[in-house]
Protein backbone atom coordinates (compact mmCIF):
# COMPACT_ATOMS: atom_id res chain seq x y z
CA UNK A 1 0.00 0.00 0.00
CA UNK A 2 1.29 3.45 -0.91
CA UNK A 3 0.20 6.22 1.44
CA UNK A 4 0.77 9.93 0.80
CA UNK A 5 -0.19 12.99 2.78
CA UNK A 6 -3.19 13.82 0.57
CA UNK A 7 -5.27 10.89 1.70
CA UNK A 8 -3.80 8.21 -0.55
CA UNK A 9 -5.13 4.70 -0.33
CA UNK A 10 -4.57 1.55 -2.25
CA UNK A 11 -7.37 1.18 -4.76
CA UNK A 12 -8.70 -0.62 -7.69
CA UNK A 13 -11.52 -0.88 -10.11
CA UNK A 14 -14.12 -3.51 -10.64
CA UNK A 15 -16.63 -4.47 -13.25
CA UNK A 16 -20.10 -5.78 -12.52
CA UNK A 17 -23.20 -7.25 -14.19
CA UNK A 18 -26.87 -8.12 -14.39
CA UNK A 19 -29.00 -10.24 -16.68
CA UNK A 20 -28.42 -9.52 -20.36
CA UNK A 21 -31.50 -8.20 -22.13
CA UNK A 22 -32.80 -6.14 -19.21
CA UNK A 23 -34.16 -2.65 -19.80
CA UNK A 24 -32.37 0.53 -18.80
CA UNK A 25 -32.43 0.94 -14.99
CA UNK A 26 -34.27 3.83 -13.45
CA UNK A 27 -32.56 6.82 -11.84
CA UNK A 28 -33.96 5.78 -8.46
CA UNK A 29 -32.48 2.29 -8.84
CA UNK A 30 -29.11 3.78 -9.64
CA UNK A 31 -29.26 6.17 -6.68
CA UNK A 32 -29.77 3.31 -4.21
CA UNK A 33 -27.44 0.80 -5.84
CA UNK A 34 -24.50 1.10 -3.47
CA UNK A 35 -21.69 -1.33 -4.24
CA UNK A 36 -23.85 -4.23 -5.34
CA UNK A 37 -23.96 -7.83 -4.25
CA UNK A 38 -20.94 -9.86 -3.13
CA UNK A 39 -19.17 -11.99 -5.72
CA UNK A 40 -17.67 -15.44 -5.56
CA UNK A 41 -13.88 -15.44 -5.41
CA UNK A 42 -12.01 -16.81 -8.43
CA UNK A 43 -9.53 -19.66 -8.21
CA UNK A 44 -6.25 -18.20 -6.90
CA UNK A 45 -3.27 -18.26 -9.24
CA UNK A 46 -1.36 -20.40 -6.76
CA UNK A 47 -3.74 -23.23 -7.58
CA UNK A 48 -2.83 -23.14 -11.29
CA UNK A 49 0.25 -23.95 -13.33
CA UNK A 50 1.93 -21.08 -15.18
CA UNK A 51 0.48 -22.41 -18.44
CA UNK A 52 -3.04 -22.64 -16.98
CA UNK A 53 -2.76 -19.11 -15.57
CA UNK A 54 -1.63 -17.65 -18.90
CA UNK A 55 -4.45 -19.44 -20.70
CA UNK A 56 -6.99 -18.17 -18.17
CA UNK A 57 -5.89 -14.54 -18.58
CA UNK A 58 -6.03 -14.82 -22.37
CA UNK A 59 -9.45 -16.47 -22.22
CA UNK A 60 -10.78 -13.56 -20.17
CA UNK A 61 -9.35 -11.03 -22.63
CA UNK A 62 -10.98 -12.79 -25.55
CA UNK A 63 -14.32 -13.04 -23.75
CA UNK A 64 -14.34 -9.30 -23.07
CA UNK A 65 -13.70 -8.64 -26.75
CA UNK A 66 -16.44 -11.07 -27.75
CA UNK A 67 -19.01 -9.46 -25.46
CA UNK A 68 -18.19 -5.99 -26.82
CA UNK A 69 -18.06 -7.01 -30.50
CA UNK A 70 -14.36 -6.16 -30.78
CA UNK A 71 -12.84 -8.12 -33.68
CA UNK A 72 -9.63 -10.11 -33.28
CA UNK A 73 -8.03 -7.93 -35.95
CA UNK A 74 -8.58 -4.20 -35.70
CA UNK A 75 -9.23 -2.12 -38.83
CA UNK A 76 -6.33 -0.63 -40.78
CA UNK A 77 -5.65 2.86 -39.38
CA UNK A 78 -5.53 4.68 -42.72
CA UNK A 79 -4.33 7.69 -40.72
CA UNK A 80 -4.15 11.06 -42.43
CA UNK A 81 -2.63 14.35 -41.26
CA UNK A 82 -4.83 17.13 -42.65
CA UNK A 83 -2.82 20.10 -41.39
CA UNK A 84 -0.54 21.24 -38.56
CA UNK A 85 -0.47 24.32 -36.32
CA UNK A 86 1.41 25.50 -33.23
CA UNK A 87 -0.91 26.02 -30.23
CA UNK A 88 1.90 27.31 -27.99
CA UNK A 89 5.63 27.85 -28.20
CA UNK A 90 7.55 24.60 -28.63
CA UNK A 91 4.49 22.49 -29.45
CA UNK A 92 3.05 21.32 -32.77
CA UNK A 93 -0.49 19.97 -33.18
CA UNK A 94 -1.44 17.73 -36.09
CA UNK A 95 -5.06 17.56 -37.26
CA UNK A 96 -5.51 13.83 -37.88
CA UNK A 97 -8.15 11.26 -38.79
CA UNK A 98 -7.89 7.50 -38.31
CA UNK A 99 -10.22 4.54 -38.85
CA UNK A 100 -12.21 2.71 -36.19
CA UNK A 101 -14.94 0.03 -36.32
CA UNK A 102 -17.54 -0.15 -39.08
CA UNK A 103 -15.52 2.00 -41.46
CA UNK A 104 -15.96 5.06 -39.25
CA UNK A 105 -13.46 7.93 -38.93
CA UNK A 106 -12.12 9.46 -35.72
CA UNK A 107 -10.98 13.12 -35.84
CA UNK A 108 -8.06 13.77 -33.47
CA UNK A 109 -5.58 16.45 -32.49
CA UNK A 110 -2.11 15.02 -31.88
CA UNK A 111 0.24 17.22 -29.84
CA UNK A 112 4.03 16.78 -30.03
CA UNK A 113 7.21 18.67 -29.23
CA UNK A 114 8.40 20.94 -32.04
CA UNK A 115 11.80 19.52 -33.14
CA UNK A 116 12.82 22.94 -34.44
CA UNK A 117 12.66 24.35 -30.91
CA UNK A 118 12.89 21.35 -28.55
CA UNK A 119 15.77 18.87 -28.58
CA UNK A 120 15.81 15.43 -27.03
CA UNK A 121 17.63 12.13 -27.18
CA UNK A 122 16.00 8.83 -28.04
CA UNK A 123 12.30 8.25 -28.59
CA UNK A 124 9.28 9.91 -27.01
CA UNK A 125 6.56 8.34 -24.87
CA UNK A 126 2.92 8.56 -25.99
CA UNK A 127 -0.30 9.38 -24.12
CA UNK A 128 -3.94 8.84 -25.17
CA UNK A 129 -6.54 11.08 -23.48
CA UNK A 130 -9.99 9.46 -23.14
CA UNK A 131 -12.71 12.00 -22.34
CA UNK A 132 -15.48 11.87 -19.81
CA UNK A 133 -19.13 11.80 -20.81
CA UNK A 134 -19.90 14.76 -23.09
CA UNK A 135 -16.21 15.63 -23.41
CA UNK A 136 -14.17 15.69 -26.60
CA UNK A 137 -10.95 17.12 -28.01
CA UNK A 138 -12.39 20.62 -27.41
CA UNK A 139 -12.60 20.05 -23.63
CA UNK A 140 -10.14 22.16 -21.63
CA UNK A 141 -8.40 19.18 -20.06
CA UNK A 142 -7.88 17.54 -23.45
CA UNK A 143 -6.03 20.43 -25.05
CA UNK A 144 -4.34 21.41 -21.76
CA UNK A 145 -3.04 17.83 -21.42
CA UNK A 146 -1.88 17.92 -25.03
CA UNK A 147 0.18 21.07 -24.56
CA UNK A 148 1.41 20.11 -21.08
CA UNK A 149 2.69 16.66 -21.98
CA UNK A 150 4.09 17.75 -25.34
CA UNK A 151 6.13 20.34 -23.42
CA UNK A 152 7.26 17.53 -21.12
CA UNK A 153 8.40 15.50 -24.11
CA UNK A 154 5.55 13.20 -25.18
CA UNK A 155 3.19 12.74 -28.13
CA UNK A 156 -0.45 13.09 -27.06
CA UNK A 157 -3.62 11.96 -28.89
CA UNK A 158 -6.91 13.67 -28.06
CA UNK A 159 -10.00 12.69 -30.07
CA UNK A 160 -13.76 13.09 -30.41
CA UNK A 161 -15.87 10.27 -28.92
CA UNK A 162 -18.81 9.12 -31.03
CA UNK A 163 -21.60 11.73 -31.06
CA UNK A 164 -19.40 14.60 -29.86
CA UNK A 165 -17.47 17.36 -31.64
CA UNK A 166 -16.85 16.55 -35.29
CA UNK A 167 -18.60 13.21 -34.77
CA UNK A 168 -21.80 15.05 -33.91
CA UNK A 169 -24.23 15.77 -36.75
CA UNK A 170 -24.22 19.48 -35.79
CA UNK A 171 -20.57 19.55 -34.63
CA UNK A 172 -21.73 20.18 -31.07
CA UNK A 173 -19.95 19.34 -27.85
CA UNK A 174 -21.67 18.02 -24.70
CA UNK A 175 -24.42 16.73 -26.98
CA UNK A 176 -24.80 13.25 -25.47
CA UNK A 177 -26.10 11.94 -28.81
CA UNK A 178 -25.34 8.32 -28.02
CA UNK A 179 -27.31 8.35 -24.74
CA UNK A 180 -30.66 7.33 -26.24
CA UNK A 181 -31.70 3.70 -26.02
CA UNK A 182 -32.16 2.33 -29.54
CA UNK A 183 -34.60 -0.45 -30.35
CA UNK A 184 -32.77 -3.25 -32.18
CA UNK A 185 -34.27 -5.48 -34.88
CA UNK A 186 -37.29 -7.46 -33.66
CA UNK A 187 -36.50 -10.27 -31.28
CA UNK A 188 -32.99 -9.13 -30.31
CA UNK A 189 -32.02 -7.97 -26.81
CA UNK A 190 -31.83 -4.24 -26.34
CA UNK A 191 -28.55 -4.43 -24.46
CA UNK A 192 -26.68 -5.69 -27.54
CA UNK A 193 -26.85 -2.12 -28.82
CA UNK A 194 -24.98 -0.86 -25.77
CA UNK A 195 -22.39 -3.61 -26.12
CA UNK A 196 -21.73 -2.59 -29.72
CA UNK A 197 -21.55 1.07 -28.70
CA UNK A 198 -19.05 0.29 -25.94
CA UNK A 199 -17.01 -1.81 -28.36
CA UNK A 200 -16.80 1.13 -30.74
CA UNK A 201 -15.55 3.31 -27.90
CA UNK A 202 -12.97 0.69 -26.98
CA UNK A 203 -11.65 0.49 -30.51
CA UNK A 204 -11.55 4.31 -30.81
CA UNK A 205 -9.12 4.32 -27.87
CA UNK A 206 -7.16 1.26 -28.99
CA UNK A 207 -6.66 2.76 -32.44
CA UNK A 208 -5.35 5.97 -30.85
CA UNK A 209 -2.74 3.79 -29.14
CA UNK A 210 -1.98 2.11 -32.47
CA UNK A 211 -1.50 5.54 -34.06
CA UNK A 212 1.10 6.41 -31.44
CA UNK A 213 2.85 3.06 -31.77
CA UNK A 214 3.25 3.62 -35.52
CA UNK A 215 4.89 7.03 -35.19
CA UNK A 216 8.64 6.74 -35.80
CA UNK A 217 9.48 9.16 -32.97
CA UNK A 218 7.39 7.23 -30.37
CA UNK A 219 8.60 4.31 -28.24
CA UNK A 220 5.76 1.75 -28.52
CA UNK A 221 6.70 0.34 -25.09
CA UNK A 222 6.10 3.70 -23.38
CA UNK A 223 2.46 4.42 -24.19
CA UNK A 224 -0.03 5.47 -21.49
CA UNK A 225 -3.78 5.96 -21.52
CA UNK A 226 -5.50 8.42 -19.18
CA UNK A 227 -9.28 8.34 -18.75
CA UNK A 228 -11.73 10.59 -16.91
CA UNK A 229 -15.13 9.55 -15.55
CA UNK A 230 -16.79 7.56 -18.35
CA UNK A 231 -13.39 7.70 -20.02
CA UNK A 232 -12.03 5.88 -16.98
CA UNK A 233 -14.67 3.18 -17.51
CA UNK A 234 -13.47 2.81 -21.12
CA UNK A 235 -9.78 3.03 -20.25
CA UNK A 236 -9.92 0.39 -17.52
CA UNK A 237 -11.40 -2.11 -19.97
CA UNK A 238 -8.94 -1.11 -22.70
CA UNK A 239 -6.05 -1.70 -20.32
CA UNK A 240 -7.41 -5.16 -19.56
CA UNK A 241 -7.47 -6.27 -23.21
CA UNK A 242 -4.69 -4.26 -24.86
CA UNK A 243 -1.21 -5.28 -23.62
CA UNK A 244 0.31 -2.62 -25.89
CA UNK A 245 -0.67 0.05 -23.32
CA UNK A 246 2.05 0.28 -20.69
CA UNK A 247 0.53 2.60 -18.07
CA UNK A 248 -3.05 3.59 -17.22
CA UNK A 249 -4.48 6.46 -15.16
CA UNK A 250 -8.12 6.51 -14.10
CA UNK A 251 -9.32 9.85 -12.72
CA UNK A 252 -12.80 10.15 -11.27
CA UNK A 253 -13.50 6.45 -11.74
CA UNK A 254 -12.54 2.90 -10.98
CA UNK A 255 -15.79 2.03 -9.16
CA UNK A 256 -16.43 -1.23 -10.99
CA UNK A 257 -18.38 -3.07 -8.33
CA UNK A 258 -20.69 -6.03 -7.80
CA UNK A 259 -24.03 -7.15 -9.27
CA UNK A 260 -26.63 -4.39 -8.95
CA UNK A 261 -23.98 -1.78 -8.13
CA UNK A 262 -22.95 1.53 -9.69
CA UNK A 263 -22.51 0.57 -13.34
CA UNK A 264 -25.18 -2.14 -13.34
CA UNK A 265 -27.67 0.53 -12.26
CA UNK A 266 -26.37 3.16 -14.69
CA UNK A 267 -29.10 4.32 -17.11
CA UNK A 268 -26.76 4.93 -20.07
CA UNK A 269 -26.53 2.34 -22.89
CA UNK A 270 -22.77 2.91 -23.17
CA UNK A 271 -22.22 1.71 -19.59
CA UNK A 272 -24.79 -0.66 -18.07
CA UNK A 273 -25.14 -3.11 -21.02
CA UNK A 274 -21.41 -3.65 -21.53
CA UNK A 275 -20.81 -3.87 -17.81
CA UNK A 276 -23.61 -6.38 -17.38
CA UNK A 277 -22.40 -8.44 -20.31
CA UNK A 278 -19.09 -9.01 -18.54
CA UNK A 279 -20.88 -10.99 -15.83
CA UNK A 280 -19.85 -14.09 -17.78
CA UNK A 281 -16.30 -13.52 -16.51
CA UNK A 282 -17.14 -14.09 -12.85
CA UNK A 283 -15.58 -11.59 -10.43
CA UNK A 284 -15.40 -8.86 -13.07
CA UNK A 285 -13.69 -6.14 -11.06
CA UNK A 286 -10.92 -8.30 -9.69
CA UNK A 287 -10.43 -9.91 -13.10
CA UNK A 288 -10.16 -6.53 -14.83
CA UNK A 289 -7.59 -5.36 -12.31
CA UNK A 290 -5.63 -8.58 -12.60
CA UNK A 291 -5.57 -8.23 -16.40
CA UNK A 292 -4.43 -4.62 -16.09
CA UNK A 293 -1.63 -5.63 -13.71
CA UNK A 294 -0.52 -8.27 -16.25
CA UNK A 295 -0.29 -5.40 -18.76
CA UNK A 296 1.46 -2.83 -16.55
CA UNK A 297 1.01 -0.19 -13.80
CA UNK A 298 -2.21 1.69 -13.03
CA UNK A 299 -2.98 4.78 -10.92
CA UNK A 300 -6.54 5.48 -9.72
CA UNK A 301 -7.19 9.11 -8.66
CA UNK A 302 -10.39 10.09 -6.85
CA UNK A 303 -11.80 12.78 -4.62
CA UNK A 304 -13.15 11.51 -1.31
CA UNK A 305 -16.38 13.46 -1.90
CA UNK A 306 -16.97 12.53 -5.55
CA UNK A 307 -20.75 12.21 -5.80
CA UNK A 308 -20.65 11.55 -9.57
CA UNK A 309 -18.86 8.23 -9.05
CA UNK A 310 -20.52 7.38 -5.71
CA UNK A 311 -17.20 7.39 -3.89
CA UNK A 312 -19.14 7.53 -0.62
CA UNK A 313 -19.76 3.80 -1.13
CA UNK A 314 -16.31 3.13 -2.63
CA UNK A 315 -13.83 4.25 -0.01
CA UNK A 316 -10.45 2.71 0.86
CA UNK A 317 -11.83 -0.42 2.49
CA UNK A 318 -13.79 -1.25 -0.66
CA UNK A 319 -10.74 -0.73 -2.87
CA UNK A 320 -8.61 -2.80 -0.49
CA UNK A 321 -10.98 -5.75 -0.72
CA UNK A 322 -11.10 -5.78 -4.51
CA UNK A 323 -7.34 -5.34 -4.70
CA UNK A 324 -6.81 -8.36 -2.46
CA UNK A 325 -8.97 -10.48 -4.78
CA UNK A 326 -7.12 -9.16 -7.84
CA UNK A 327 -3.75 -9.98 -6.28
CA UNK A 328 -4.94 -13.54 -5.56
CA UNK A 329 -6.06 -13.94 -9.18
CA UNK A 330 -2.81 -12.48 -10.52
CA UNK A 331 -0.63 -14.40 -8.05
CA UNK A 332 1.49 -11.30 -7.29
CA UNK A 333 1.04 -7.65 -6.45
CA UNK A 334 3.51 -6.62 -9.18
CA UNK A 335 2.07 -3.67 -11.13
CA UNK A 336 -1.20 -3.89 -9.19
CA UNK A 337 -2.87 -0.47 -9.17
CA UNK A 338 -2.35 2.17 -6.53
CA UNK A 339 -4.71 5.02 -5.84
CA UNK A 340 -4.95 8.42 -4.24
CA UNK A 341 -7.96 9.99 -2.51
CA UNK A 342 -8.11 13.79 -2.16
CA UNK A 343 -10.03 14.82 1.00
CA UNK A 344 -13.03 17.08 0.39
CA UNK A 345 -12.61 16.92 -3.39
CA UNK A 346 -15.22 15.81 -5.92
CA UNK A 347 -14.99 14.92 -9.64
CA UNK A 348 -11.95 16.11 -11.62
CA UNK A 349 -9.14 15.25 -14.06
CA UNK A 350 -6.33 14.89 -11.57
CA UNK A 351 -3.68 13.57 -13.96
CA UNK A 352 -2.72 17.19 -14.79
CA UNK A 353 -1.81 17.93 -11.16
CA UNK A 354 1.69 17.39 -9.79
CA UNK A 355 0.87 13.90 -8.45
CA UNK A 356 -0.43 12.77 -11.83
CA UNK A 357 2.50 14.16 -13.81
CA UNK A 358 5.02 12.72 -11.34
CA UNK A 359 3.40 9.27 -11.59
CA UNK A 360 3.41 9.39 -15.40
CA UNK A 361 7.06 10.48 -15.42
CA UNK A 362 8.01 7.41 -13.37
CA UNK A 363 6.25 5.11 -15.83
CA UNK A 364 7.04 6.85 -19.14
CA UNK A 365 10.23 8.89 -18.58
CA UNK A 366 9.43 12.11 -20.38
CA UNK A 367 12.02 13.17 -22.92
CA UNK A 368 12.22 16.83 -21.86
CA UNK A 369 11.30 17.00 -18.16
CA UNK A 370 13.00 15.34 -15.20
CA UNK A 371 11.49 14.43 -11.85
CA UNK A 372 13.23 17.45 -10.31
CA UNK A 373 11.83 19.80 -12.96
CA UNK A 374 8.33 18.44 -12.34
CA UNK A 375 8.80 18.89 -8.61
CA UNK A 376 9.79 22.54 -9.11
CA UNK A 377 7.39 23.42 -11.95
CA UNK A 378 4.84 26.23 -11.46
CA UNK A 379 1.12 25.47 -11.50
CA UNK A 380 -2.01 27.05 -12.96
CA UNK A 381 -5.26 27.33 -11.01
CA UNK A 382 -7.77 26.08 -13.56
CA UNK A 383 -10.79 28.27 -12.73
CA UNK A 384 -8.64 31.42 -12.77
CA UNK A 385 -7.00 30.38 -16.05
CA UNK A 386 -10.34 29.48 -17.66
CA UNK A 387 -11.91 32.85 -16.81
CA UNK A 388 -8.87 34.78 -17.97
CA UNK A 389 -8.60 32.90 -21.27
CA UNK A 390 -12.26 32.50 -22.22
CA UNK A 391 -12.16 28.72 -21.73
CA UNK A 392 -15.55 27.05 -21.21
CA UNK A 393 -16.16 25.08 -18.03
CA UNK A 394 -19.67 24.06 -17.09
CA UNK A 395 -20.92 25.84 -13.95
CA UNK A 396 -21.03 22.50 -12.14
CA UNK A 397 -17.38 21.83 -12.97
CA UNK A 398 -15.74 25.24 -12.52
CA UNK A 399 -16.43 24.74 -8.80
CA UNK A 400 -13.39 24.62 -6.52
CA UNK A 401 -14.07 21.05 -5.42
CA UNK A 402 -14.20 19.93 -9.06
CA UNK A 403 -12.15 20.75 -12.16
CA UNK A 404 -12.00 24.49 -11.42
CA UNK A 405 -10.09 23.89 -8.20
CA UNK A 406 -7.27 21.95 -9.84
CA UNK A 407 -3.75 23.30 -9.69
CA UNK A 408 -2.55 21.99 -13.04
CA UNK A 409 1.16 21.75 -13.70
CA UNK A 410 2.61 24.31 -16.09
CA UNK A 411 1.71 27.92 -16.83
CA UNK A 412 1.10 30.37 -19.65
CA UNK A 413 -0.90 27.91 -21.76
CA UNK A 414 -3.44 29.62 -24.03
CA UNK A 415 -7.12 28.83 -24.28
CA UNK A 416 -7.44 27.28 -27.73
CA UNK A 417 -10.15 28.39 -30.10
CA UNK A 418 -12.74 25.90 -31.24
CA UNK A 419 -12.02 26.53 -34.91
CA UNK A 420 -8.34 25.70 -34.38
CA UNK A 421 -9.28 22.26 -33.06
CA UNK A 422 -11.46 21.34 -36.05
CA UNK A 423 -9.71 18.67 -38.10
CA UNK A 424 -11.61 18.54 -41.39
CA UNK A 425 -12.31 21.53 -43.64
CA UNK A 426 -16.07 22.04 -43.98
CA UNK A 427 -16.40 20.55 -47.47
CA UNK A 428 -14.39 17.49 -46.48
CA UNK A 429 -16.46 17.09 -43.31
CA UNK A 430 -19.67 17.20 -45.32
CA UNK A 431 -18.31 14.63 -47.75
CA UNK A 432 -17.25 12.34 -44.88
CA UNK A 433 -20.41 12.68 -42.69
CA UNK A 434 -21.39 9.10 -43.48
CA UNK A 435 -18.20 7.95 -41.75
CA UNK A 436 -18.22 10.41 -38.87
CA UNK A 437 -21.52 10.98 -37.09
CA UNK A 438 -23.33 8.92 -34.49
CA UNK A 439 -26.38 8.72 -36.74
CA UNK A 440 -24.28 7.23 -39.55
CA UNK A 441 -22.75 4.67 -37.18
CA UNK A 442 -26.19 3.83 -35.73
CA UNK A 443 -27.45 2.98 -39.21
CA UNK A 444 -24.47 0.67 -39.75
CA UNK A 445 -24.89 -0.93 -36.34
CA UNK A 446 -28.59 -1.62 -36.98
CA UNK A 447 -27.68 -3.25 -40.29
CA UNK A 448 -25.10 -5.40 -38.51
CA UNK A 449 -27.70 -6.40 -35.91
CA UNK A 450 -30.19 -7.34 -38.63
CA UNK A 451 -27.55 -9.41 -40.41
CA UNK A 452 -26.58 -11.13 -37.16
CA UNK A 453 -30.24 -11.87 -36.42
CA UNK A 454 -30.52 -13.65 -39.74
CA UNK A 455 -27.69 -15.98 -38.75
CA UNK A 456 -29.17 -16.88 -35.37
Amino acid sequence: MRVIDKGCAVGLMLLCTVTAGAQAPSASARATAGVGAPVKAETPAKGLTAKEQAARLERWRQEIRRQLYIPAKLPALEAKIWSTFSPTEGVLADRVTYRTLDGMLVPAIVYRPDPRMMHWKGKLPGIVVVNGHGGDKFSWYAFYSGMLFAKAGAVVVTYDPIGEGERNIEKKSRAGSHDAWVDPPAGLPRTDWGQRLAGLMQVDAMQAGQYLAQQPEVDPKRIAMVGYSMGAFITGITGAIDPQIHAVVLSGGGVYDGPGGYFDANPLPCQSPPYRSLSVLGDRGAILFALNAARGPMYVMNGSDDTVMDIAHHQQDWFDQVRARAVAIRGTDKDMFTTVFYPGISHRTSWVNRDGVEWLEKQLHFALWTEKEIEDAPTTHVSTWAKANGVFLDKNYIREDREGGLDALGNDFPGLKREDLMVLPEQDWLAAKGSLTYEAWASKAKAAETQAAGRR
